[in-house]
């Protein structure tokens, strides 16, 4: 494709130990009074010590909202949005993972409007304005920092998604630092996360365009090379920024090229199991590439030469990505299989006929996925 629109966070910080300058970039903002979104977890940690700290100097007034949850539910996000409106908060700084990002999203979409979560369900559902907004990444993994995309868990443990060029943030604030001593299994998890996105962006069937490929095939290099590093040894601070940076990378070319079929069948993992995002992917990536083969093998050829050549066995065609894709997956800490994460036999009807509901992002595989093929990936990896 040679004509395309491409979008993205319009600032990026992307520098060791940027989160004590959060206060003074919320300041640049305009902002008095800010609402940091967190979980309970970093919130103890002492790791965004600096980050509060920074605020209290500039003279930035906080609310902190810790209760973020995975895979947002609705009633977590409207209490976020409640408590911001209640305070109110004139911006907006997500800080964690993909949770804390997206949740954060949403209340700086929703606290100043009229406009209630399920309202903005879709694709270009939202409307006016939304408070100034900071995304600080404590993950290699999701790139929500430079998405349009909140994911949210309805009371039917549907995920859902709101998608809106609203939901890019101001600055996207990247501090390596802050990833340092994730455990092994979070690191694999959201690493292979970070994979998918730049594959699925490659491999899309809509929006492929020349600035997403250069995207993920720099991402894909990043991440692969540095994977195995960073599981290996969490106080790697080189290899750990060389992940954010690929998760950073691979976020912008998804953005604007959509995943597929990985995304659309690891969502009912998430929403009937709370398996982790980046997990779920993981427990079907394999699997769903080589169900792509037939369709993707020249792209697929392309992106094997960036895998560990000990992995592909040398081999740089698609069959060898395939090949190396597995390999890379079973040598992470991390489950391997459904029956490892509470999911049965008699779970796949539910699982597949959930995935088929995913039609936002199954129009994007290379290859058209049936009902009876998402339940046979669901079994191949029981």
């Amino acid at each position: 494709m040679t004509q395309f629109a491409f979008q993205t966070t319009p600032r990026l910080l992307v520098e060791d130990g940027s989160s004590g300058r959060l206060g003074a970039e919320l300041k640049s903002l305009g902002a008095r009074h800010a609402m940091v979104v967190t979980d309970a977890f970093l919130a103890r940690s002492g790791l965004l010590d600096d980050a509060l700290k920074s605020l209290a100097e500039t003279g930035v007034a906080l609310t902190l909202f810790d209760r973020v949850e995975a895979d947002p539910p609705e009633a977590s996000v409207e209490a976020a949005v409640d408590e911001a409106r209640a305070a109110g908060v004139d911006a907006v700084v997500g800080l964690g993972g993909g949770s804390a990002m997206d949740t954060a999203k949403l209340v700086a979409l929703l606290a100043t409007g009229d406009q209630t979560l399920q309202d903005v369900y879709g694709v270009d559902k939202a409307i006016g304005q939304r408070l100034p907004l900071i995304q600080v990444p404590t993950t290699a993994g999701t790139g929500s920092e430079v998405t349009p995309i909140a994911i949210v868990t309805t009371p039917s443990d549907e995920k859902v998604g709101v998608v809106s060029g609203l939901l890019y943030p101001d600055l996207a604030l990247l501090d390596a630092t802050l990833t340092l001593g994730l455990p092994p299994r979070a690191t694999a998890m959201t690493g292979v996360d970070a994979m998918v996105h730049a594959v699925e962006a490659y491999t899309t069937r809509h929006r492929k365009n020349p600035m997403s490929d250069a995207l993920a095939v720099r991402a894909l290099s990043l991440l692969a090379g540095n994977i195995h590093r960073v599981v290996d040894d969490g106080s790697d601070l080189e290899a750990r920024r060389a992940m954010l940076q690929g998760s950073l990378l691979a976020g912008m070319a998804f953005a604007n090229a959509p995943v597929a079929a990985v995304h659309a069948l690891a969502y009912p993992l998430g929403g009937l199991f709370h398996v982790p995002h980046g997990l779920s992917n993981a427990l079907v990536f394999a699997e769903v590439a080589a169900f792509n083969l037939s369709a993707a093998s020249a792209l697929y050829g392309e992106l094997a030469p960036l895998l560990p050549g000990r992995l592909t066995e040398g081999r740089h065609d698609g069959e060898g990505f395939v090949q190396g894709v597995s390999a890379l997956v079973r040598s992470m800490p991390m489950e391997q299989r459904l029956s490892e994460v509470g999911v049965t036999q008699g779970d796949l009807d539910r699982l597949a006929a959930d995935a088929m509901k995913v039609t936002r992002l199954l129009g994007n595989n290379p290859r058209d996925v049936t009902l009876q093929d998402a339940r046979d990936i669901y079994a191949a990896v029981l």
